[in-house]
């Protein structure tokens, strides 16, 4: 076992020397070649619109990714917390004099590569929801998803407002956002390993999962709205919020609607198309345009590609000749896997780790991890179901992983003025460091917690999850793995 992790720990060091050196190359010789292209500037020489760098940053990507999720899935964690990890030692070169990689942290091609994951994941996430087992999952999931979305919300709130009295109220709310949500994935992927899908327990925490991304997107469209009106000038009231409100909630249930009656005729005329890839073309232009509307509106990106997943059933493509909503999974595959982890190294490199050594961000992000814990654990006292284990509900309850640095990279891009009148970043790079701890235990912990809490409280026999039910827990668990 130690030999099989310590190879890919010596390759993961190799390749990150390697590629360190050749992204140091490429900056060289970008400077050499934008000196050459000044010099030749007059006489009307043309260089190409892509630069090099942003291709050798998306190698460099790709190989952090994968290693270090080879590492962590060696490990038996989430690939995601390999990917973010990897990112962060790179991005940390500069403490030891190289500062090659630093031009990749704000390069705005491998942004737009990085938010394009971002949108492919939350769509991927939607089309893993079910609209019809959210409604059906019962009052238990329903009561334990809003008070698993109140309970951080606020206790969040509360720790920003302590520790970092000296930001914006809107800022302190943000931070409160990006406790809400869960990562249905991570324990999905523990509840299948452990044979326990069949249970009330992984009925109740996959349904709450869900609904919390529901009701996690709202909240962020809402404070989202309140910190661009306020950038722009805009007095907030209680009425503003009422409209972004309504807003978020309506272009979810407009996007249903669509779902319902639009859909269904393109994907009626996709069918008498036979070239290839009519299916993965027509689902991803639907994200996009989702998306892009969401934007237009007002609201994040992602909550527009969510809804584009959510609102895929299984029904419509049955006017698809063979093809079901399984095969879409399937196509997707390629794209999240060449996508998604650009996103989470970004982040990475984005953490500036001498923020660790600072003993005020680290008590910050210690109690923003025990509010993080404890308030999923209060949302466990609204089971409703009796004989359930309520310890175990809690627990599944607790990672943020994909979907809490989803929230923080949000609020790294959004700015608000500070005492003086200067825009600063609602999430700072120290605040960002703090969630990215939070993220990172909360994800660490939960597996070995979960295990044993269900093996503590050995459930009673039940019966098995429909057959969609499974599937859905089954996609959810494997995309911790992509």
């Amino acid at each position: 076992m130690r030999l099989k992790l310590v190879r890919p720990l010596i390759l993961f060091g190799g390749l990150l020397c390697a590629a360190a050196t050749c992204v140091r190359a490429g900056v060289e010789g970008e400077a050499a070649s934008g000196a050459l292209a000044g010099g030749t500037a007059a006489g009307g020489a043309a260089g190409h619109g892509l630069n090099p760098l942003v291709l050798l940053g998306v190698a460099l990507a790709l190989l952090v990714a994968k290693l270090g999720g080879e590492v962590f899935e060696r490990l038996k964690q989430p690939a995601v917390l390999g990917e973010l990890i990897g990112g962060m030692l790179v991005g940390n070169l500069v403490l030891f004099g190289f500062t090659g990689v630093e031009p990749l942290k704000t390069d705005v091609v491998l942004g737009a590569l990085a938010e394009i994951g971002v949108v492919l994941l939350l769509f991927e996430v939607g089309l893993e929801s079910n609209l019809g087992e959210m409604l059906e999952v019962g009052w238990s999931s329903l009561a334990v998803a809003v008070a698993g979305v109140v309970a951080p919300f606020f206790l969040g709130w509360g720790v920003a407002a302590y520790f970092i009295p000296g930001e914006a109220t809107l800022a302190h709310i943000f931070i409160g956002a990006t406790l809400c949500a869960t990562s249905v994935g991570i324990t999905a992927r523990v509840l299948k390993d452990m044979g326990k899908l069949n249970t009330r327990v992984a009925r109740i925490v996959l349904g709450a999962a869900v609904i919390d991304d529901v009701l996690g997107l709202i909240i962020l469209a809402v404070v989202q709205g309140a910190i661009q009106a306020t950038a722009a000038g805009t007095s907030l009231s209680l009425l503003n919020v009422g409209v972004i409100s309504l807003k978020a909630v309506g272009f979810l249930a407009g996007a249903l609607v669509v779902g319902k009656f639009v859909v269904p005729q393109l994907f009626r005329g996709a069918g008498k198309l036979e070239g290839r890839g009519v299916l993965l073309a027509l689902a991803v232009a639907l994200c996009f345009a989702l998306s892009w509307a969401a934007a237009v509106i007002g609201l994040a990106a992602i909550v527009g590609a969510f809804a584009a997943g959510l609102l895929l059933e299984e029904a419509h493509f049955e006017r698809l000749p063979n093809h079901s909503k399984h095969d879409l999974h399937d196509l997707l595959t390629p794209l999240t896997t060449i996508f998604v982890p650009i996103f989470f190294v970004l982040m990475g490199l984005k953490v500036d780790l001498r923020a660790f050594a600072r003993l005020d961000i680290l008590g910050f992000a210690a109690v923003l991890t025990l509010v993080a814990i404890i308030g999923k654990q209060i949302c466990s006292l609204a089971v409703l179901d009796r004989g359930v284990n309520r310890l175990a509900v809690g627990i599944g309850m607790i990672p943020r992983g994909e979907v809490g640095l989803i929230f923080a990279g949000i609020g790294a891009t959004l700015m608000l003025p500070n005492a003086s009148g200067v825009p600063e970043p609602v999430i700072g790079s120290a605040t960002f460091a703090a969630v990215v701890i939070m993220v990172i235990v909360t994800t660490l912990i939960t597996p070995p917690l979960l295990k044993w809490s269900l093996a503590r409280h050995a459930p009673p026999p039940d019966e098995q999850l429909p057959a969609p039910a499974r599937q859905t827990a089954d996609e959810a668990a494997e995309r911790t793995s992509h």
